[in-house]
């Protein structure tokens, strides 16, 4: 079923790029474009399947476009977050006994990830109101994971036991879609975009300090993991032309 889907998007994309007769007039939409080449919308961006089974909801992203002529706009949108769905801060506690009673061991995870993508849109035949268009973006991230462990190790309870381990990662993907705005009021639209995207995640080489009862130690520890994933996407956007 998703062979299907992809399959259909990705030939809708080459459809509609390939028809030319359909590119609009800037001006069919609100205003002529030279007097309005820029705007700017926030997102919230959904994404299904891929890294993560079921739906992950990401933080607000900022896109900013300039329609270069009537139909073709270059984009860079900017977010928090590396569409993981893994939280920014995480908290984590390991007891001494099954019950929960006995000494506490803590586990802190904080994490930091900044997105980027660089992008182009053409822009079809639409309405007075309804602008459809297809999307093209290269995406890059950067990320970092800072875990601190008392009287703990390897998310157990370990009395005498605590360690820092910091590390980071980068990602490199690209994205296909299709969106429209509708435009309710002069200059203001809602805006819907589906897309299929391809991410990779890259680990870097991460620090470790440790003490324990006996003494104290530290290192670097080498790359574990490198991953790349395939997963469909959604955005619901309003934005402001000007």
């Amino acid at each position: 079923m998703k062979k299907i889907i992809y399959g259909s998007l990705i030939a809708g994309c080459l459809f509609l790029v390939g028809n030319k007769a359909t590119a609009q007039t800037y001006a069919e939409v609100e205003k002529p474009g030279d007097a309005t080449p820029w705007s700017i919308e926030t997102l919230i961006n959904g994404s299904f399947g891929g890294h993560t089974n079921g739906i992950t909801w990401n933080t607000p992203s900022l896109r900013a476009r300039y329609f270069v002529n009537d139909n073709w706009a270059a984009r860079i949108q900017l977010g928090i977050g590396d569409g993981s769905g893994q939280s920014m801060k995480e908290t984590n506690y390991f007891y001494e006994l099954p019950d929960g009673t006995g000494g506490e061991g803590l586990e802190k995870i904080s994490r930091t990830a900044l997105s980027i993508q660089i992008g182009a849109e053409y822009h079809f035949a639409g309405t007075q109101k309804l602008d459809p268009y297809a999307a093209l973006g290269v995406n890059f991230g950067v990320g970092t994971q800072k875990t601190v462990e008392t009287d703990a190790f390897g998310g157990a309870y370990a009395e005498g036991f605590s360690g820092e381990r910091k590390g980071g990662y980068t990602v490199l993907g690209a994205t296909l879609g299709l969106g429209m705005d509708f435009y309710f009021v002069e200059n203001v639209y809602l805006g819907l975009e589906l897309g299929l995207g391809i991410n990779s995640i890259n680990e870097k080489e991460s620090q470790w300090e440790q003490t324990t009862p006996v003494g104290s130690d530290s290192g670097t520890l080498p790359k574990t993991y490198g991953e790349t994933f395939l997963g469909t996407q959604a955005s619901v956007r309003l934005g402001w032309r000007f």
